[in-house]
């Protein structure tokens, strides 16, 4: 597989505050990688640092062999290859379903359209009529993810898509994942939840005091489950 996500000696700050200590991590196309770790360890910086937004960063960040540390945010998401879906989620409250879906601009002809969307989310073809603020926290979740293939991006970045939600609904997310990777997709995962990413992912940064304290193939998950335990336990 070739390589579509490469960063190197990433270091971010928020103000004075140097968050990340020199990151490096890779990720190839159809892959499922996630960044596992405990509150404030650098994960979501990672994301938001792909994106330019953080306040400071250096170091070398390629997608797909571009190089964008230098980048704004603006000139990244005019690449199209990456898609972002936050923890906040960020829908439009005040806009039906159907309008959230139809909102956001077509990256590359590969996006999904709104009927193969509604095919992947039910839930979301039930409640195409209801505002933002009439969906319960899952289908907020499911139309945040779902805005997102509607833009043709091939990099997913989701940050902790389970938290907070009902355990029927982490399964029909975990379900989603495996069909957008079945798709091509690559998706990098910040997730607290081990035992929801174990079986989705093809490997797993664990992210320490702004670092990479370990990486762990699929295939050694099992046998070192008791040491992620610790990087994971508070």
């Amino acid at each position: 597989m070739s390589e579509l996500l490469r960063i190197e000696n990433l270091n971010a700050w928020y103000g004075e505050s140097h968050i990340l200590h020199g990151v490096n991590l890779s990720v190839n196309r159809g892959e499922v990688v996630t960044l596992l770790g405990r509150n404030g360890a650098g994960r979501t910086t990672t994301l938001k640092s792909i994106l330019g937004l953080v306040d400071k960063r250096t170091g070398s960040i390629q997608v797909d062999g571009k190089e964008i540390i230098k980048q704004p945010t603006h000139k990244i998401a005019r690449l199209g290859m990456l898609g972002y879906c936050p923890e906040e989620r960020g829908i439009f409250s005040r806009l039906n379903v159907d309008e959230n879906l139809n909102l956001p601009p077509r990256l590359s002809d590969d996006g999904m359209s709104v009927d193969e969307i509604y095919s992947m989310f039910p839930n979301l073809a039930e409640r195409r009529r209801s505002l933002g603020t009439q969906l319960s926290g899952g289908e907020q979740q499911m139309l945040a993810m779902a805005r997102v293939l509607r833009t043709g991006a091939k990099l997913l970045l989701l940050d902790e898509i389970t938290e907070g939600l009902a355990p029927v609904i982490v399964q029909a997310l975990g379900n989603t994942i495996r069909q957008i990777k079945e798709r091509g997709l690559t998706i990098v995962l910040v997730e607290q939840n081990f035992h929801f990413a174990a079986p989705l992912a093809d490997r797993h940064y664990i992210i320490e005091h702004g670092e990479v304290a370990e990486v762990i193939e699929a295939s050694e998950a099992k046998a070192k489950k008791e040491r992620i335990n610790q990087f994971l336990s508070v």
